[in-house]
């Protein structure tokens, strides 16, 4: 006979003489202050009745525990803290037994470590991933892990902040045992009541043996840091978590724990914390466009792809990996077959590194059909055009898919400039018209900027949210000018980056100081894989639309003159020999440079890498700013999820805006106007920039005002 004890967040039932202990906090029973309480109680309870044996800890709903309440982040901490909620149920004198099913991640993990037994669903995600937050486990994570599973494998989860399956968790020993049905509660009773009968003993992961082999862990510990010294450069949290780690190795369990949440603090307040926070929250915010409230997605089930080439190619690849069948059209039977090559490609190479077989490959490759007639998208619920950037072609492509798409088929352009609502004018569905700007590779990156022309169906929108989520893409909405978002900031810190390169700063020192910031490439080594052409073609076409007052920078076109135009051409601003991914810098390119100063009547001077990215980020901040008061973006959080997932801006320091709250916005107009003295025309202070330092104001204030 079971008796109910509480309904609260925390419910208790004896189940004979097993004290079944559910958190009952939905959606994902994140640790609140409410649930600490309640499992601290209900350990409590368990102690002091005689007729408690054994302590069962269960999730309600579709999960254990998924990690902290993101609703206590940035607000002072209410007790009990979870380390000491782990040290108490570690200390139970009771048999506590953890039984987990669906997600058990950070402080969620850290619960069931504390626990003496645990049981796994198959459905469960393990992982520790407060890493990825600029933060590191704090309630015995770093302590019982390596203990329970030994440096290495508690490094990996650690380090990565990946989720592991309940499998992988128990071959690591991570767990005691696997489940035997889908009935999470009848499992971990069934389970209390044998170790009971066998009389097993209470079993504390601060006493387990994984780090008894020194010399194995050590090794792992030195390996774990030479590694993160090359990934994770300049990052704070990895370095912490494998000191904590090291500590485990060579001190007393209690020793332990004192130094992992004295190195938590320090996480905890660093600007990097911050930046990775924000980043967090900002990625969820992007969801939130005002089209998407309340509207109904049309429905997405089969797609039509316009342009066999990389970018088409690459497209075809993200949907196909959703699931969904798709028809590319390319202009003639060669153009189709290398489209087809390109996407075969992709899978080959994924069957050549074990990571897909050749029958999942030949499943996928089954939903692919081509076509060189148009009349083969009729069927279409979706049509992505991916021709070349040129205006005139683009208006061919959709004057054809105005003529054989059905009623209600979702019309896209994957153009990175042009202007949609003049695409979408020159057919008779505007409302169907809506921008997808992938980014290359279209099946990798994960920015989709999703481009709201201004006679588009709210449930277009809608539908190109929803078809994001189905590719596993960030959206972030974007409103119709030269660029969007992304690349139309891209062209003002660009054309700074130019400036300072013909003014005396070298392409090499330039990217090189936006290397040592944290970005993974530079400018110049963006411009070369990209392609030197692209942006050539675009200074082209607006050549007769610019200022002739501006000053534009001749250097990028004198190489384009050449052919070089990057890696693909073997030189660019860089030499590529032998094919090499990675250049080397070329001493014709700087006499180009030379001679363009020559030319322009420029005496070249030398730039501190500090002096480098005070301009290519103000830069970069100010027309964001100009981005946001315009509404091609709604919020500053959008420009930063913009650069984060799509010109790898470091995720640490935020996104651009949060960055320029980080150094003070007052700073970055101040430095504005200290460049104005030189180009007044460039350096023109953003409405908004100005406004919001008047106002003793940041961007974070304007985050939530959708």
């Amino acid at each position: 006979m079971s008796q109910n004890l509480s309904t609260e967040v925390v419910a208790r039932e004896l189940h004979g003489n097993v004290f079944l202990v559910t958190i009952n906090n939905p959606p994902v029973n994140a640790l609140g202050v409410d649930v600490r309480r309640g499992i601290a109680a209900a350990i409590d309870a368990a102690e002091a009745d005689v007729a408690v044996h054994a302590v069962i800890i269960m999730g309600s709903g579709r999960n254990f525990i998924a990690g902290a309440d993101i609703r206590e982040f940035g607000k002072p901490p209410m007790p009990p803290a979870l380390p000491d909620v782990c040290q108490q149920i570690e200390a139970c004198r009771k048999p506590v037994v953890a039984a987990i099913h669906g997600a058990a991640l950070g402080g969620g993990l850290e619960i069931a470590l504390a626990a003496h037994y645990r049981l796994a669903a198959t459905d469960v995600k393990f992982g520790l991933p407060e890493v990825l937050l600029g933060l590191m486990p704090g309630a015995g994570g770093t302590q019982r892990t390596p203990r329970l599973i030994g440096a290495k494998a508690a490094l990996d989860l650690m380090l990565s902040g990946r989720h592991i399956g309940a499998g992988e968790a128990h071959k690591l020993g991570l767990v005691d045992r696997l489940g035997a049905g889908t009935d999470i509660g009848a499992d971990g009773l069934a389970y209390a009541e044998e170790l009971l009968a066998m009389q097993a003993p209470v079993r504390r992961s601060c006493d387990a043996a994984g780090l008894s082999d020194r010399t194995a862990n050590q090794a792992a510990i030195e390996a774990a840091r030479e590694q993160t010294a090359k990934t994770s450069r300049g990052l704070f949290s990895p370095l912490k978590i494998i000191e904590a780690v090291e500590v485990a190795l060579d001190q007393p369990f209690d020793e332990g724990m004192r130094t992992e949440r004295k190195l938590f603090l320090q996480c905890l307040e660093s600007p990097q914390r911050a930046g990775l926070i924000h980043a967090f929250f900002a990625e969820r915010e992007v969801l939130k466009a005002p089209e998407t409230r309340n509207t109904q997605p049309r429905a997405i089930t089969h797609v039509g792809i316009v342009g066999g080439g990389t970018m088409g190619a690459g497209i075809a690849v993200a949907v196909l990996d959703a699931g969904l069948p798709v028809t590319m059209i390319d202009r003639d039977a060669a153009a189709l077959a290398r489209g087809r090559a390109h996407v075969e490609k992709v899978y080959s190479a994924m069957v050549a590194k074990g990571r897909m077989t050749a029958a999942a490959m030949a499943t996928t490759m089954a939903r692919f059909a081509g076509s060189t007639t148009y009349d083969a998208l009729a069927a279409a619920d979706m049509v992505i055009e991916a021709v070349f950037e040129d205006m005139a072609v683009k208006k061919v492509v959709f004057a054809e898919l105005d003529r054989v798409c059905k009623p209600g088929a979702v019309l896209a352009t994957n153009t990175s400039y042009l202007d949609i609502d003049a695409i979408a004018a020159s057919i008779s569905r505007p409302a169907d018209v809506v921008g997808l700007h992938f980014f290359s590779p279209a099946n990798i990156m994960k920015l989709l900027e999703i481009v709201v022309p201004a006679k588009v169906s709210a449930d277009v929108v809608a539908t190109a949210f929803e078809l994001a989520k189905k590719l596993r893409k960030v959206p972030v909405r974007a409103g119709v000018c030269d660029g969007f978002i992304g690349n139309r900031i891209l062209a003002a810190y660009r054309q700074a980056a130019d400036h300072m390169m013909e003014d005396g700063a070298s392409p090499y020192h330039i990217d090189r100081a936006v290397r040592n910031f944290g970005y993974p490439m530079g400018p110049f080594q963006v411009s070369d894989l990209a392609g030197g052409d692209i942006g050539w073609a675009t200074r082209k076409r607006k050549a007769a639309t610019r200022n002739p007052e501006a000053r534009y920078v001749q250097i990028a076109d004198r190489i384009c003159e050449r052919g070089w135009f990057g890696q693909k051409t073997g030189r660019g601003y860089y030499l590529y020999p032998g094919g090499a991914r990675t250049g080397v810098p070329d001493p014709e390119v700087e006499a180009i440079i030379d001679a363009e100063r020559v030319r322009a009547g420029i005496t070249p001077r030398s730039f501190t890498d500090d002096e480098i990215m005070r301009r290519y980020m103000a830069a970069m901040i100010n027309e964001g700013a100009n981005v946001v008061q315009q509404r091609i973006a709604l919020r500053p959080l959008d420009v930063d999820v913009t650069f984060l997932y799509g010109y790898g801006f470091p995720r640490h320091r935020g996104g651009p805006m949060k960055y320029a709250d980080t150094v003070g916005l007052a700073n970055v107009l101040a430095d504005i106007r200290e460049f104005a003295k030189q180009d007044p025309l460039f350096w023109q202070a953003s409405p908004l920039l100005v406004d919001l330092v008047e106002q003793g104001k940041d961007f974070a204030s304007l985050n939530q005002s959708e």
